[in-house]
């Protein structure tokens, strides 16, 4: 079983980056995180980010990159990507407007080919980014986000589990994460606690909430998983202090 990296997904620490994005991708460094996962560069031009991500020896792991970007600007954010040295292009979200019927689902596999395709043809591997509403819907019997990696190649789109959302919605992590072993370099791994279903996910501290971490860990490892990410949507802690928390707990659980 491989060593898998460590990383942070930059969401997570969104109002400091945006303000900040050295500093903070620094203090990442110094709690011990080995890569970082972008949600936006806060204007730093991808020469200056490189020449940090080295100094600091933190690898750019990839970007979560908001769907219009990959359609309008595509080949702006591979030059980005691949400028930084990172090898993913993650789509993070996606609207109501893709998520009303099978069609609009369909209609957006049929884009996701063609950006993956390009992806591709760059040395860059397309992956997608779950919530729990990919299994609201189904389509010929697989909930949507079966559906996806079902219609769309592998070669073309890789998976990007965030099993906080999965175990929300009610599935199984790590029945998802066999399901999937050799096609999901990337995974989320989050902690919520569980609370009234017209309430927010309450996301916390690694350790701090429901999931049943440590099985989640051996698993990904067995399934060849590059790296795991932590992220958290919205922290009640400060979160750097919340990310550091997170880290300070894989220090003692995965070594």
């Amino acid at each position: 079983m491989s060593k898998m990296g460590i990383g942070l997904q930059m969401y997570t620490v969104r109002e400091a980056a945006n303000s900040d994005m050295e500093g903070t991708l620094r203090q990442i460094a110094e709690m011990g995180y080995e890569g970082v996962e972008f949600a936006g560069y806060a204007g730093v031009p991808a020469d200056r980010m490189r020449e940090l991500l080295d100094e600091l020896k933190l690898t750019a792991i990839g970007s979560h990159v908001n769907l219009d970007n990959l359609i309008n600007d595509l080949h702006g954010e591979i030059a980005y990507l691949k400028t930084i040295g990172a090898a993913y292009a993650i789509i993070p979200y996606v609207g109501e407007e893709v998520r009303e019927s099978t069609a609009t689902w369909e209609a957006l596999f049929e884009r996701m080919r063609s950006i993956g395709q390009t992806m591709k043809e760059n040395g860059l591997t397309l992956c997608y980014h779950n919530h729990a509403f990919e299994f609201d819907l189904k389509i010929d019997g697989e909930y949507v986000f079966d559906a996806m990696y079902t219609k769309i190649g592998a070669d073309l789109l890789q998976v990007e589990i965030d099993l906080g959302w999965v175990q929300y919605a009610g599935e199984d992590p790590l029945a998802y994460i066999a399901k999937y072993a050799g096609r999901l370099p990337l995974l989320h791994l989050k902690d919520f606690r569980e609370g009234p279903k017209d309430q927010p996910i309450d996301t916390v501290e690694l350790g701090e909430g429901d999931l049943s971490l440590l099985p989640i860990i051996e698993a990904a490892g067995k399934a060849k998983v590059e790296w795991i990410i932590v992220e958290q949507d919205r922290c009640t802690n400060p979160p750097l202090e919340s990310v550091r928390t997170s880290r300070e707990w894989l220090k003692a659980n995965y070594k």
